[in-house]
């Protein structure tokens, strides 16, 4: 289990096991996880962590074939259970490690042990001192690792999900068991590791690696007659009941057994060279095997995938290329070494190793005649002193072909800038192999494996850094650990710079260099050490491009969200979209930019402090491009807010925005996620007061009407203290409003009235005839909703009698609809009726939909009350499509919970319940309260009226608790 202790941020940490009974504690109390079934749903996300799992999955994973009738509407209620148990007293769920994601939840990982994440660190570190030959501390690891194990893992818990976990871990610690073993029979531990294996055979009847494994431990104890007798019970096992001979591994240990072979018995497993196909080999004359491949790197760790694409069989009848690229520093070389020596028994004719010096400071790249020389030197071709065809290099090129038709040898060629460099080097024996490395994705080879490496997982990043520190003593270092590994992004090169320098420093503290290296200006300075520099190696890769992709990638790092796309670059640098994407796809093919997602890139963020840094030099050129990317956000926002571009007077226009229509606004903006906020943030810290103002602006329609609240305050109140700086002073009114409408709809009236009043009081004094109505029409609308329509209808005439003097369709709009709403309260049904009509035909009119959907939904209320419910429903109908279509999902919540109310009404009670469970779902766990509290009352009465009253009480009892908390 993961050691106790506090997160880093000094609050509660929780701890959860799974290699046994499912637990989980905070701190040092068990936490009760409740019914297995919930149990098992908490299972289904810890076990992904970081991923977005939908709720069908959910359902499928937990209950498979025998869903609850219910179906997926159970997920968020066992959700909400589990945020609840999970949660620290006085904690809220939005502290819950239990995150609520577009289409389903996402278990976030930060903050939180487990013992599988604990497993997987030793296990890490038990294979990289194994590697290095350190076998017994490999067993000691290994030893630990499985004691970890309590029983079965994940005893108890139902569901497909949850058996088929527990078949992988069951897999995961036999393989565990094995790896032990072969470390222990190397070692000569024979004694230790019979009995057990003796066990996991009876268990594993046909499973041929441990019988392989148990007949080496009984050759060892001298006692061939047993290990005989383990192949013949295999055998006989896989023959009757399965119908298949033992694999080769099996029968070349039984082999090994009859004739005493000591060598494949007590070591490695045997080499194996694949058949040819072409009969027997022809008779070569003896000659030196040549082994040229450079010393491995200590504490290698991880690759396993990229290893066994590396590994795999090769094409008999023609040369195999198998090409690797990244980034700078990511391992490359490491890993093609680490595949050829793992392979070099089965090329018989040697290991060749050439480095092209592509990407070498202060190294000229490496001329092809000397490499083709020194190749045909290595197989025996031509002496040291023959320099005859020293400049032809077709001629080089063709003997070299010549010498190696006869010959099955691995080449390593290291560090190629471009495919010409490659291709005269390649070999012509047919079954030879050649790797190749690059930080280009070489598309003039033809290879047939091509691995993009990528940084390491974190577990492997802390395997290889605790390798060259140590093994950290306390939970606090092995949270500095972790933190290093973090801050070096998982990238070998600096994970290996800051172990050597920690090596040098053994006085230095782990938490001491993870603040060093907290600074980005000066973590590329910490991550060198003698020869190595991160640094270094990222600026050979930039000096190698063109000047329109150094322009590129400066700005790129400027981007105010973690990820970007074409038209974020296409601002920043002021170019088409096309030309900008062009410039990125070139970027990728240089492994300096990262394509997360297709259309969507990155910057590894090491690489990103690099670029940040490169760009300082060029400062206009910044000022630019953050002017271009923070003006993309802000006409992004108008066009996708329903506002309107009319209600924006001032910057840039809405129509200039690179978008169709709103809607393609918003999908854009819904890229951003939950970064908007930090755009607006980005875009006040860098000076850019007037665009952090506009965007804050123009967010507030699109984020309230997601129910995103909070981020739209958080957008205005940022700005708000600083809109003296601001050349716009509409601003300063401008954001009272947004401020003062996102507290109104959440229904907090009192500071949605004070904000608002100050925008009236401003927009009056500077003569703003445009926010002055804006700021009292708002006013109107809460003042109705708290119910005062007096207070309404005042503050809405004083409005309508500027808006004449606006001239803006509008207001005029909203002006018409809450007018409505006033009559609608005090029992005018047919001036309402009347004033809804207009709003909605001058709405359609001005291609308002989403202000059309609010009034119809304000019509069909007023329908239900006068009981025309056929009408109710049919402008419900319409509501719902046009809130659905627009995204506005606390409307669209709403909207249905009317329409299950007119479908009641007209007698279709089925089709109620079902509308009342879509805006259950709708609303999720979106932090609108009280409209969760309304549709589970509405729920709970259908269900009340339909005699289902075990489910009525249930609606009932959550509603009240619900109304409580909130």
């Amino acid at each position: 289990m993961p050691s106790k202790g506090q997160s880093s941020s000094g609050v509660s940490r929780l701890r959860f096991a799974v290699l046994g009974p499912v637990r989980a504690w905070r701190d040092d109390v068990e936490l009760d996880l409740g019914p297995v079934r919930q149990q098992a749903l908490l299972t289904a996300l810890l076990l992904r962590p970081g991923t977005t799992v939908s709720r069908q999955q959910l359902l499928d994973g937990v209950w498979g074939p025998e869903p609850p009738g219910t179906g997926a509407k159970v997920i968020p209620v066992y959700v909400h259970q589990l945020r609840r148990r999970l949660e620290p007293a006085g904690g809220s769920p939005s502290s819950s490690p239990i995150v609520t994601d577009r289409g389903g939840y996402r278990f976030d990982p930060h903050d939180v042990l487990t013992d599988l994440a604990r497993l997987r660190e030793i296990t890490a570190e038990a294979c990289a001192v194994r590697d290095s030959g350190e076998l017994t501390a490999a067993v000691s690891a290994w030893s630990t690792a499985l004691e970890m194990f309590h029983g079965e893992a994940l005893a108890g818990i139902p569901g497909p999900f949850a058996e088929a976990e527990r078949l992988r871990l069951s897999e995961y610690r036999l393989a565990l068991v094995q790896d032990k073993a072969e470390c222990q029979l190397r070692l000569g531990r024979h004694a230790e590791v019979v009995g057990e294996l003796f066990a996991l055979s009876e268990t594993y009847p046909h499973n041929e690696s441990l019988a392989a494994l148990l007949m080496r431990a009984l050759w060892a104890g001298n006692r061939q007659a047993d290990a005989l007798s383990v192949f013949t019970r295999v055998r006989r096992r896989l023959v009757e009941e399965q119908g298949t001979e033992p694999g080769g591994a099996l029968r070349r240990v039984h082999e090994a057994v009859l004739r005493g072979d000591e060598t494949l018995l007590l070591g490695a497993s045997p080499p194996t060279r694949p058949p040819t196909g072409q009969g027997p080999a022809a008779v070569r004359p003896r000659r030196r095997v040549r082994d040229e491949l450079p010393v491995g790197v200590s504490g290698f760790t991880g690759r396993h995938h990229e290893l066994d694409v590396l590994l795999g069989p090769v094409d008999e009848q023609t040369v195999t290329v198998r090409a690797v690229d990244g980034m700078a520093g990511v391992g490359k070389t490491a890993l093609v070494v680490r595949a050829a020596r793992a392979m070099r028994d089965r090329f018989p004719d040697g290991c060749l190793f050439v480095d092209l010096r592509g990407h070498r400071e202060g190294r000229q790249a490496a001329v092809p005649q000397r490499l083709l020389r020194r190749l045909l030197r290595a197989v025996g071709e031509i002496g040291e002193g023959d320099d005859e065809r020293a400049d032809d290099l077709d001629a080089l090129a063709a003997s070299w072909r010549a010498a190696t038709v006869a010959l099955r040898l691995v080449l390593v060629v290291d560090d190629a800038s471009a495919a010409e460099q490659v291709l005269p080097l390649l070999p012509a024996g047919p079954g030879s192999l050649v790797l190749v490395t690059s930080r280009h994705r070489l598309a003039g080879i033809d290879a047939d494996r091509r691995i993009s490496l990528a940084p390491l997982a974190m577990d492997e990043a802390v395997a290889l850094l605790t390798h060259a520190v140590g093994r950290p003593d306390s939970g606090p270092e092995r949270a500095a650990v972790r933190e290093l590994a973090r801050l070096c992004d998982r990238l070998p090169l600096a994970l290996r710079v800051v172990g050597a320098r920690m090596q040098s420093r053994p006085v230095w503290a782990l938490q001491r260099m993870a603040a060093r290296l907290a600074d980005d200006e000066y973590r590329l300075g910490e991550l060198a050490v003698e020869g190595r520099s991160v640094e270094s190696a990222f600026r050979i890769s930039y000096e190698q491009l063109s000047e329109a992709q150094r322009r590129a990638f400066r700005v790129s790092s400027l981007s105010p969200t973690v990820e970007f796309d074409r038209l974020s670059l296409a601002a920043m640098l002021d170019v088409t979209p096309p030309d900008a994407e062009r410039v990125l796809e070139s970027l990728v093919e240089a492994s300096l930019v990262q394509q997360a997602v297709t259309g969507r890139y990155r910057l590894h963020d090491l690489v990103a402090v690099y670029a940040r840094r490169v760009a300082a030099a060029y400062p206009g050129e910044v000022a630019a491009a953050r002017t271009g990317v923070f003006r993309l956000y802000v006409v992004a926002a108008r066009c996708a807010s329903d506002w309107g571009s009319s209600s924006f007077p001032t910057g840039p226009r809405a129509d200039s925005a690179p978008f169709a229509d709103g809607e393609e606004a918003s999908a854009w903006l819904d890229e951003a996620g939950g970064e908007l906020v930090d755009v607006v943030a980005h875009a006040t810290a860098s000076g850019h007061v007037d665009e952090a103002g506009w965007l804050a602006e123009g967010l507030c329609d699109y984020l309230t009407r997601q129910g995103r609240y909070h981020e739209c305050r958080a957008a205005a109140q940022i700005v708000l203290p600083l809109t003296e700086q601001a050349t716009d002073q509409r601003l300063a009114c401008a954001l009272r409003t947004c401020l003062g409408i996102a507290y109104g709809l959440q229904g907090y009236y009192e500071q949605a009235r004070r904000r608002l009043s100050e925008a009236v009081e401003i927009s009056r004094r500077t003569g703003d005839v445009f926010e002055q109505v804006r700021a009292l029409g708002s006013l109107g609308i809460f003042a109705n909703a708290a119910g005062e329509p007096a207070e309404a209808a005042s503050l809405l005439s004083r409005s309508e009698g500027l808006t004449q003097g606006a001239q803006d369709d509008w207001l005029r709009v909203m002006y018409l609809a809450n007018v409505g709403a006033i009559h609608h309260q005090v029992g005018r049904l047919e001036s309402a009726l009347e004033c809804y009509e207009a709003s909605v035909r001058l709405a359609e009119q001005i291609g308002r939909p989403r202000i059309v959907s609010k009034t119809l939904f304000r019509l069909g209320t007023l329908q239900l009350d006068r009981g025309r419910y056929q009408e109710a429903a049919d402008a419900l109908n319409r509501a719902a499509g046009l809130a659905e279509r627009v995204g506005d999902i606390p409307l669209f919540a709403a909207v249905l919970g009317r329409l299950a109310s007119a479908e009641e009404y007209l007698g279709n009670l089925t089709a109620a319940a079902d509308l009342h469970s879509r805006a259950l779902a709708a609303v999720g766990e979106r932090p609108d309260a009280a409209l969760k509290v309304e549709i589970r009352n509405r729920l709970g009465w259908h269900q009340a009226a339909t005699e289902d009253l075990v489910q009525a009480r249930d609606r009932f009892e959550r509603a009240v608790a619900r109304s409580r908390s909130a």
